[in-house]
């Protein structure tokens, strides 16, 4: 069938629209309409060559849609099923799966960063027949896509698509890394850095846990606002100050949790300054391959802080994104809050400039006709 999405060639060119074919699904696929997808930061880095991907790439990893058509043995949607297309496909049979961590998944990673779907080839083609690469599974900036059963959750149909587009991506690696990597409890002292998407569900679950104070660290003064109305109590500009000593008057000593979201080698450093001994940087933002974070480490031994990774908030998606669904419904992730604008699929690379220019203080979705 005949599609249109937004394909990466080339690093710092942008999106080019294209008309593209599609092959039906095979064994344990589906078909999707896509009604909403998110523009995260990683499709930014993408773009960019920060983080590498393979190209050509049909882009875009947190989206939401209708199943349209389930390919052989497909059990887990059916025709009709409103879905969050997760990026993370756990196989199930790797190591990091049979020990409960499908969220660190090793067997279905190669498919992953090679852009393929799970039999190593892909359904999608340019109109001379070349393959296209499926981004992450997921393929989100396209109207639809053949995409793993197992990255397909499905969501209750009350909740409006476009929130459902963010629980692919930006709500459980917040909310997870929060509730169940750092497992924030009442009063515990937090400090959030970087607060696009992620950073703001990451600053609302704390709010919701309890935390306090609750810090949010921006380099954008335009976020203030946003910050505080999801719950902060402080906000630092750190385009103008630094917030280590901030936070240490603020919290009596320093933080108990710095959650790094901006992937900034620097706000590295500032986190594990900002800490008290004892305290753990909860790493989500990624750095470039080739960056580097001069980390201060003389009173690791005696201080006894931690840095601890997170990929996609350790959550099982299966399992913890429909309850992220149902905290939605009552209001209490405040996403209608989070989602500042929806743009067309044809004004995608409008929004990556603007992203890259810092100009952006929520969730952009773009939506599908």
């Amino acid at each position: 069938m005949r599609i249109r999405g937004a394909v990466l060639r080339e690093f710092n060119k942008g999106y080019s629209i294209e008309e593209l074919e599609l092959d039906p699904p095979k064994q344990g696929e589906a078909l999707v309409r896509y009604a909403f997808a998110g523009y995260c930061h990683s499709d930014l880095s993408n773009t960019t060559g920060y983080t590498p991907m393979g190209m050509p790439l049909v882009a875009g990893h947190e989206a939401s849609g209708v199943v349209m058509e389930i390919g052989p043995g497909v059990t887990r949607v059916k025709p009709g099923d409103h879905v969050a297309s997760a990026w993370m496909c756990p196989c199930g049979d790797c190591p990091e799966c049979r020990s409960g961590r499908g969220s660190i998944c090793s067997g279905s990673m190669p498919h992953f960063r090679n852009g393929t779907l799970l039999d190593g080839t892909t359904r999608i083609r340019d109109l001379k027949g070349n393959p296209i690469r499926h981004g992450n599974f997921v393929s989100g900036f396209s109207d639809y896509t053949v995409v793993p059963e197992g990255a397909l959750i499905p969501v209750d149909k009350t909740i409006p698509l476009d929130q459902a587009a963010l629980m692919s991506c930006c709500v459980p690696t917040g909310w997870g890394t929060v509730t169940k990597l750092a497992n924030v409890q009442p009063g515990d002292r937090v400090a959030v850095w970087g607060l696009g998407g992620v950073g703001q569900n990451a600053l609302r679950a704390a709010k919701v846990r309890g935390a306090y104070p609750l810090i949010a660290v921006d380099l954008e003064e335009a976020r203030r606002e946003k910050a505080m109305k999801l719950g902060a109590d402080y906000f630092i500009d750190s385009s103008k100050e630094d917030p280590v000593p901030i936070i240490h008057e603020l919290t009596g000593g320093g933080a108990d949790f710095a959650f790094e979201v901006s992937g900034d080698p620097g706000a590295m450093v500032q986190c594990w300054w900002a800490l008290r001994s004892g305290g753990k940087i909860m790493s989500i933002g990624i750095m470039g391959e080739h960056e580097a974070s001069p980390m201060p480490f003389t009173y690791l031994p005696l201080q006894q802080k931690s840095i601890i990774g997170g990929l996609y908030g350790g959550i099982s998606t299966r399992d913890d994104i429909p309850k992220y669904v149902d905290l939605a419904l009552s209001g209490v992730m405040m996403l209608d809050t989070i989602i500042e604008g929806h743009f067309a699929l044809d004004d995608i690379n409008d929004i990556r400039a603007k992203m890259q220019r810092r100009e952006l203080s929520g969730r952009w979705v773009c939506k599908f006709d």
